[in-house]
């Protein structure tokens, strides 16, 4: 099985018991999210129990391009199960993180991991290759997440230096590496079954949504630690090195050119000038930083911005560390960074109407006037990791702490919650303006949190912001997208982000093209976020990218298999079904695909607050997006919208034709499972009354 280990393990912590399953068994699925979908489904039983129930099962899945020379595809990791975060139901979802931890997994011959049960008390599981201990984590109990994995490290590795040869395995064992441990762990946040806890590898690597950090402390599980001095058999080695000099020559950019770190994310804090690049394992374009003061290591985008703005507006505008601080705070408790920004914006408000404080309707002993100092942002990050007075509502996430204060329905109509579906914060990308984000997580389980598109907003708005003409032109850039958008290539429409198109079947088919592209090349074969698609060339924006042709010339390099791009989109659309089958289960329908009312009822408006992005600040900012405007092209202003509610109805019903799936109901056909090989889920749907007809 070139790629593959050929196993994944299987934890029981009820029983402390350590089985395998072959990888085989799953082999079909390709890996990630496919492997992880279908062996929940073969496992749970009973789709619609609480994340917190023993019977959940959590899975860990690499990919066969894992640990290899892939390009942004060596160190991604999916994780997935019943999370606790979403309000109301507590839907099975995913995350994903970077780093070490699936490379080296796949290092010490595993696939993945599957978790079951609860045990009786805390533990934490030791892999060293195939050897695999389940121990008490009685004295790790209460660590944060950085002094967990210190911890780890030292048992593992004894007493030598990082850099030392370390054996692995028994003392007879020849094996040695100068690798540290990759450990996964979980904070102060987890351990107290917080709904916003994350899951935290090295000091700045999450899986953030979900809630898997409080689902890890229900089990009692503190941490998982590998080790690993095995290899990857990869079925045409030539081929694959081949393959990376020719992305590199022929869509590759100069470090120093202007459009040389072209990517989605934002700079949020001033001293990443004085920072180098930092990747994960594998990655041929690093995002993340290493700071000069330390501060901030290995974190990016979102964590490195969520107490950002505050800081500059108790400083006048100008960045302090108190945000690098906050940053490392976050991570070491194992908090959700959106949750905790979002959260943040959510009660200074109350705060300011005299809603929320000291003594008052919603009692808070927060110091408000304290927003942006260090010592604010510990405390109240100390507050929901601890549970401590009110933190116990934050705690819960801010969709529940609203609505334990009788403020959730409210607060969602006016949108001073900026939760715009299933109880989870809005990401940056508003549903009223980029519309296909929106459209794929309101239809899905959480904020996808899927950059493919940022770019269309990205590129022409700094432009503008900055008084320049933008380029591409609006027409060039969406004739090339389209061509990319196999099976439905040549349509431009589909990327026509104008009001009077954005319900229309084009952008349907957007969104249809998405979702499928990413639950395949992105969830399952796990290539990164950040740098795949590869639409335009980097260094020549009207320039075709790599993508349709390299996802699949590296994965089969690695694996020896004939998969075609059109094959990854296929089998992304089956994961797609089998994801919507087990929220079937668990009680979607049709009536509940519905946005908060302030995604209806108030218009998107600029955005007043600094932001810091490509070393410029620019304080009042809209949206531009490519659209038609008088039957042409240009990049339009999409602020001051809301979306029509009869009118996405509408679109949902265009949406499901799509799909195959009834739009009645929203629930798959047989004939669409069929098709797609899924007649047992069908079969299942329907000993469940929830067939589509």
């Amino acid at each position: 099985m070139n790629g593959y280990g050929g196993k994944i393990l299987r934890l029981n912590l009820t029983k402390k018991d350590v089985s395998e399953i072959e990888t085989k068994r799953y082999e079909k699925w390709v890996g990630g999210h496919g492997m992880g979908s279908a062996i929940f489904w073969d496992l749970v039983k009973d789709k619609a129990i609480s994340g917190f129930d023993p019977r959940n099962v959590i899975t860990i899945m690499t990919s066969p391009l894992g640990g290899t020379i892939a390009p942004g595809a060596a160190a991604r990791t999916e994780v997935q199960g019943i999370g606790v975060q979403s309000y109301p139901i507590e839907w099975f979802t995913r995350a994903n993180f970077g780093g070490r931890f699936g490379a080296m997994l796949k290092y010490a011959g595993w696939d993945g991991i599957v978790i079951e049960g609860k045990a009786d008390k805390p533990v934490w599981v030791d892999i060293r290759n195939e050897n695999v201990q389940i121990k008490d984590a009685g004295r790790l109990w209460g660590l944060d997440t950085w002094q967990t994995q210190q911890k780890i490290w030292g048992e593992v590795m004894g007493a030598g230096q990082f850099g030392d040869w370390v054996p692995v395995g028994k003392a007879d064992d020849a094996r040695r590496t100068t690798q540290k441990p990759a450990v996964l762990t979980i904070g102060p946040a987890g351990e107290k079954l917080s709904r916003i806890g994350c899951l935290i590898h090295d000091a700045g690597n999450a899986a953030g949504q979900g809630g898997f950090g409080g689902v890890w402390g229900s089990k009692n599980l503190k941490a998982i630690s590998v080790i690993g001095t095995g290899s990857i058999e990869i079925a045409d080695p030539n081929a694959l090195m081949e393959s990376r000099l020719w992305a590199m020559k022929e869509y590759g950019y100069h470090v120093d050119h202007e459009s040389g770190n072209r990517n989605p994310q934002v700079i949020f804090w001033e001293s990443s000038h004085d920072a180098r690049l930092q990747a994960c394992i594998g990655c041929h374009a690093g995002c993340r930083s290493r700071t000069a003061t330390g501060q901030g290591n290995e974190s990016q985008c979102v964590e490195t911005g969520f107490y950002a703005g505050f800081d500059r507006d108790k400083h006048g505008g100008k960045q302090t560390t108190a945000a690098l601080i906050a940053t490392d705070l976050l991570q070491k408790h194992g908090i959700n960074a959106y949750e905790a920004w979002r959260g943040l914006e959510y009660l200074i408000e109350l705060n300011k109407v005299g809603i929320l404080g000291p003594g008052r309707q919603i009692d808070c002993d927060l110091p408000f006037d304290q927003v942006g100092e260090a010592e604010f942002a510990e405390k109240f990050l100390q507050m929901i990791s601890r549970r401590g007075g009110i933190g116990d509502d934050f705690a819960e996430g801010f969709a529940r702490a609203a609505k334990k204060w009788g403020r959730l329905e409210e607060d969602l109509k006016t949108g001073v919650l900026r939760y715009p579906y299933w109880g989870l914060p809005e990401h940056g990308y508003d549903p009223r303006a980029e519309v296909s984000w929106g459209y794929g997580s309101i239809l899905g389980e959480r904020d996808v949190n899927e950059h493919d598109f940022n770019f269309l907003f990205w590129d022409p708005s700094l432009d503008v912001w900055s008084g320049e003409t933008p380029e591409p032109s609006a027409e060039l850039i969406t004739s090339i997208v389209a061509e990319k958008l196999a099976p439905y290539q040549g349509d431009p429409l589909m990327l026509d982000y104008s009001t009077e198109n954005i319900y229309s079947e084009h952008m349907a088919k957007l969104v249809a093209w998405h979702r499928h592209y990413t639950r395949f090349w992105k969830q399952s074969a796990l290539y990164c976020d950040y740098r795949w698609p590869n639409f335009v060339h980097p260094d020549i924006p009207d320039a075709p990218g790599l993508t349709g042709e390299g996802e699949p010339r590296f994965l089969n390099a690695v694996t020896g298999k004939r998969c075609s791009f059109l094959d990854g989109m296929e089998l992304g659309r089956k994961i797609w079904n089998l994801d919507n089958a087990i929220w079937t289960l668990q009680g979607r329908h049709r009536e509940m695909v519905h946005f908060a009312d302030y995604i209806y009822g108030a218009p998107f408006e600029k955005t007043e607050e600094s932001l810091y992005v490509r070393g410029k600040y620019y304080q009042t900012w809209g949206y531009y997006l490519p659209g038609r405007r008088d039957g042409e092209w240009d990049y339009i202003c999409v602020n001051d919208r809301h979306l029509d509610k009869a009118k996405f109805e509408e679109f949902k019903t265009t949406y499901y034709k799509l799909e195959g799936w009834d739009p009645s109901t929203g629930w798959a056909t047989r004939e669409t499972l069929e098709s797609l090989e899924l007649a047992g889920v069908a079969d299942t749907l329907a000993q469940n009354g929830k067939l589509g007809a």
